[in-house]
């Protein structure tokens, strides 16, 4: 009889690490709570040594559990590099990818492009979830960060995916009750709808009018973690929002919103951040090449420029 580990045993064994839970890891991995005991149990009978010292409110890693976890970790990083070199030989991407996202660009951008992805490399697995917070990718056991905004951390590794810039908008609704803004200083006189995404400070503008940038304290009786949620107050008339030209274009276009002070916009361009070198797992590398052809295939110039179009 084999009593070696299996690689399955491994995996949930650092799912719960990483999760500090029993309970987080089975939600993670999609299996059931008792599952992942048993596994557990069958991993620490093999290996003859207690891995966790549990109690009613929390488990933590014992000494042993912390060899067993750095150990665990570089066997199974080494099986998927072997999978993935079969997989290259083979020209067939395969095995999994944990990718995250903000929410609305998540839902609206990223997850159409991973469904794409997977009907171009059916053999890959994906789990995609979205946050209104900034993710440690490294430490939250992600590959790949589809991110929106130039400010990315110098210890992070990013490839440019598209080209995007916020603008200022409202609905002709409010511009006629408020008035229109001439100057960056009128904007403290109006209802500002301020969104908190992820590392963007809470309640800050900085825009650029090609000459330089300002930083623009804004506030208004609104604001939300959500920019769906914002943008739909603008439409309402609510105030003036600050959001990317891949949502406002079509709105910008039809009509329904108007885009205030032209001449300044943010740049936030797509990234694909991730914590290793594309180099060093294949499935990673197809899935960000194949992200920014789907991305720059889109009409991106057309949405980055809504003020060349006209507002009805």
């Amino acid at each position: 009889m084999n009593n070696d580990p299996s690689p399955e045993d491994l995996r949930v064994f650092c799912a719960i690490v990483r999760k500090a839970s029993f309970t987080s890891a089975a939600q993670e991995l999609g299996v059931s709570r008792s599952y992942v005991t048993k596994r557990v149990q069958v991993l620490e009978a093999r290996l003859g040594t207690r891995l966790f010292h549990r109690t009613t409110r929390r488990i933590v890693v014992t000494g042993e559990g912390e060899r067993v976890y750095h150990w665990a970790l570089r066997i199974l990083n080494d099986m998927d590099h072997l999978v993935e070199e079969i997989g290259v030989t083979r020209q067939t991407p395969r095995g999994s990818l944990r990718i995250c996202s903000s929410f609305g660009f998540g839902r609206r951008v990223v997850a159409p492009a991973l469904s794409a992805l997977l009907a171009r490399y059916p053999a890959l697995q994906v789990r995609f979830e979205v946050f209104d917070r900034l993710v440690d990718i490294a430490s939250e056991g992600f590959d790949l960060d589809i991110r929106v905004g130039d400010e990315i951390a110098p210890h992070l590794i990013a490839r440019h995916l598209a080209d995007n810039h916020r603008v200022l908008c409202a609905a002709p609704a409010y511009l006629a009750r408020r008035g229109v803004p001439r100057t960056l200083a009128d904007l403290a006189a109006h209802d500002c709808l301020v969104i908190k995404e992820r590392d963007h400070p809470f309640g800050v503008w900085r825009l650029d009018n090609g000459r330089e940038t300002q930083s623009i304290k804004v506030r208004g009786p609104l604001s939300s973690n959500n920019g769906e949620i914002v943008m739909q107050w603008a439409l309402d008339g609510c105030g003036i929002a600050l959001r990317s030209a891949w949502d406002a274009g079509p709105l910008l276009q039809a009509g329904q919103l108007v885009q205030v002070l032209p001449e300044y916009r943010q740049q936030a361009a797509v990234w694909a951040v991730y914590p290793s070198r594309l180099e060093t797992s294949a499935r990673l590398r197809v899935c960000v090449e194949f992200l920014q052809a789907y991305l720059r295939g889109r009409d991106v110039q057309a949405m980055n420029r809504p003020e060349d179009r006209p507002a009805g």
